[in-house]
């Protein structure tokens, strides 16, 4: 075979700039055994502890628990001061009778404690909000570390796609030098490289971007340095729809919120019926009159809210507060059939990503694997052409990028059902 001194010259050149190149050996170190990695359940303790989100959510909680005792208080005492028969001349120490008094109102019995009760669940209403704001964060931060996982491991796989083709490149260049291969192998395996060093940015924006996500849900600088995270856990997920659904009913957030609402709904209504009884306003009063004896009264008073001019007012309450009954009964039946239809549209998710994953590492991989193997072979022995080998290789590791992002699909999926749940579900892995 005749081959060109210029084009030979040009390749020895190449090889030593594509194989002396350490690009693609910057990462190797982020996979090394001994390096720390980030440790979910530490990450999502300090979100829980630190995130503003969570915080003002917090507040609020501290805010709705405070109304309770101001529910469950009386109204101010009033104190009056009244000048009877004053001169003109408004001198009020000359006046003909002083009176002084002090008055409380004071709630049929049962108002305060209703009042109180209502308070009492509404501030629970806004603790299981806090909980599900909780339960969405867990969440996210999960999505988001494996999303960091995945953004790492397609660099490690893209390095070690890089590493596996300079092999190629260099079997191509010795059976080359050795008049047995063609240049245009060499060609193709230096134009495969720079394409994939052209794609290492774009891999490494990706990676940027999770652990930038990860850091603002820790309320950290986006720019803060991160760990590699740990690959997602193996295992089946053998929990059924109707298990789940019942740790739903006594753990979920926004089921318990529902049922907090009815019964927040309830005590009003018996509070718009008590609405209709009167309260009772008593007053202790001390006389001072000019030039006679002075002395002590009483007054004792009464609302009316029976009068027929005001019962419809009362009437209104109390029907607004039936159908605020009705309406909350109604919010947590449409919870519940949601939660069903949440679990399971997200359990079928769950397997499916599982069986994908099982299917990938038993069966795809280790035949893509002999694949590539034997493209290897068959090229070092000319049975097969230098595009069949780069084709396994691309191919390898494309499956091999699909097995994790199917690892990955599954712990989001999973995140999300834990949310639904109201629960961590890991310890079924």
């Amino acid at each position: 075979m005749k081959r060109n001194p210029r084009l030979c010259c040009l390749t020895i050149a190449l090889a030593g700039l594509v194989l002396s190149s350490g690009a693609p050996n910057d990462a190797h170190g982020a996979d090394l055994p001994d390096q720390r990695t980030l440790t979910l359940p530490e990450l999502i303790q300090e979100a829980l502890a630190k995130n503003p989100e969570i915080q003002a959510a917090r507040k609020q909680w501290e805010a709705s628990a405070s109304r309770i005792a101001q529910a469950r208080s009386l109204d101010d005492p009033t104190l009056q001061v009244q000048w009877w028969n004053a001169p003109e001349s408004f001198n009020l120490g000359r006046s003909q009778n002083t009176i002084i008094g002090l008055s409380q109102k004071f709630p049929f019995p049962g108002k305060l404690s209703l009042k109180e009760e209502v308070a009492n669940r509404s501030a629970e209403i806004t603790e299981q909000a806090l909980r599900a704001k909780e339960r969405d964060l867990t969440a996210r931060v999960k999505q988001t570390y494996y999303d960091l996982f995945l953004a790492h491991k397609a660099i490690q796989i893209h390095h070690e796609q890089v590493d596996l083709l300079k092999q190629f490149f260099e079997i191509a260049n010795a059976r080359f030098r050795a008049g047995k291969g063609s240049q245009v192998d060499v060609l193709k395996a230096q134009v495969e490289l720079s394409t994939l060093y052209q794609q290492l940015p774009v891999l490494e924006q990706r990676r940027d971007t999770a652990q930038a996500k990860l850091n603002t849900l820790l309320d950290r600088d986006p720019r803060f340095p991160l760990e590699p995270p740990q690959q997602p856990r193996e295992g089946r997920f053998d929990k059924d729809l109707e298990e789940l659904f019942q740790i739903a009913v006594t753990a979920r957030p926004e089921l318990k919120a529902g049922e907090l609402a009815i019964q927040r709904n309830e005590r009003s209504r018996a509070l718009a019926f008590r609405e209709y009884l009167p309260d009772l306003n008593v007053g202790f009063q001390r006389f001072q009159n000019f030039q006679a004896r002075d002395g002590f009264g009483a007054v004792v008073s009464i609302n009316m809210p029976f009068a027929f001019w005001t019962k419809p007012k009362y009437d209104a309450a109390v029907h607004e507060a039936a159908a605020a009954v009705a309406a909350a009964r109604a919010d947590l039946h449409t919870a519940e059939n949601l939660t069903r239809f949440q679990i399971r549209d997200l359990l079928a998710k769950v397997r499916a990503s599982w069986e994908v994953a099982v299917l990938y590492r038993t069966t795809v991989l280790p035949q893509a694997g002999q694949s590539v193997e034997a493209a290897r072979v068959g090229y070092r022995t000319g049975r097969t052409g230098f595009l069949d080998l780069i084709e396994a290789d691309r191919t390898l590791r494309e499956f091999q990028l699909a097995y994790h992002r199917a690892l990955v699909e599954r712990e989001h999926r999973l995140a999300e059902l834990e949310q639904v749940v109201g629960t961590d579900l890991r310890e079924s892995l």
